[in-house]
């Protein structure tokens, strides 16, 4: 059985698809588990290991909003941080693997080059902080963990860049996106392909796939004004982008935020490629994926 938490999020939701079409048994909470109180995650598995053990629990839950976490300091570190800590013990103390989302905030973004799993990590925010104080705190409470850090995430569920710019663009004869933030987009659908790889392939009793840290994001790199370019030229190819938008960079301190991010994002892919025996796809032939998918989402509503 796995244990699935943050069903109710964008990778939450794509992943629960996927182990669902997959005819893999999970279970999925959201809120109505509390992550942040650990007599919550206990009531929760006394109930559920009455009919079957939990082997696995991945956890996608966390607090995103990298601007209000400036003002939200308290509950993004019960999530991020005491939360993540929660649900390793608990999952220690059932004999269950676990897979822990985290992020490339965890890094500054002063690099030049793919940061790797042993790069240092130096969040500059509270969301990268808290990020960051999950994964130690995850690793001190749990052996047999995978934690999995990616970038740039967008899917079919919940907000994000992808779905941001296709409103946009059908709205605004013109959008401004930064031109020196550099990174990787990574498409749900992959990164949940690869989650579930993992899983498969390292069952319980085995270690088939080393425990640690890995980064999983597509690969290439570009900007965000790049990724805008392209998702305005594949969008009016697949008619998701009905006018004309001129779409133009600009700095990232002419877009104000509350909150500095990473001028370089990329992370490393190499060692969760070998762990797996896969070949990420390329982050433009994952998009036109996507919008090919959402075009035949459209039609059929």
């Amino acid at each position: 059985m796995i244990w699935l938490i943050g069903s109710g999020g964008m990778l939450g939701k794509e992943l629960a698809a996927m182990l669902a079409s997959r005819g893999m048994q999970f279970i999925g909470t959201d809120r109505e588990v509390d992550i942040t109180n650990p007599e919550s995650i206990d009531s929760f598995i006394k109930e559920k290991t009455k009919s079957g053990a939990i082997d696995w629990v991945v956890n996608c839950a966390a607090y995103t909003a990298v601007d209000k976490a400036e003002d939200d300091i308290a509950l993004c570190a019960k999530i991020n941080a005491e939360g993540p800590a929660n649900i390793a013990r608990a999952a220690s103390r059932i004999g269950a693997r676990m897979i822990h989302l985290s992020t490339d905030y965890v890094f500054d973004g002063k690099g030049t080059e793919p940061y790797t799993e042993n790069d240092g990590t130096n969040p500059i925010g509270v969301y990268g902080r808290t990020k960051r104080d999950g994964e130690l705190a995850a690793l001190a409470a749990c052996l047999e963990l995978y934690i999995v850090r990616t970038s740039w995430l967008y899917g079919i569920h919940g907000n994000n860049f992808v779905k941001t710019m296709l409103r946009l663009m059908n709205e605004r004869e013109k959008v401004s996106v930064v031109n020196d933030q550099r990174g990787s987009p990574t498409w749900a659908y992959d990164l949940c392909d690869a989650l579930v790889s993992i899983i498969t392939k390292s069952p319980k009793g085995t270690n088939a796939i080393p425990f640690g840290i890995y980064h999983f994001s597509n690969r290439g790199n570009i900007t965000w004004y790049d990724f805008a370019g392209e998702i305005y030229r594949m969008g009016r190819k697949a008619g998701l982008i009905a006018r004309e938008c001129a779409v133009e960079p600009c700095t990232s301190d002419q877009y104000p935020s509350r909150v500095t991010r990473p001028a370089y994002s990329v992370l490393a892919k190499s060692k969760i490629e070998s762990a797996l025996g896969v070949s990420i796809p390329e982050w433009d032939i994952s998009l036109n994926r996507y919008l090919t998918l959402t075009k035949e989402s459209s039609q059929e509503r």
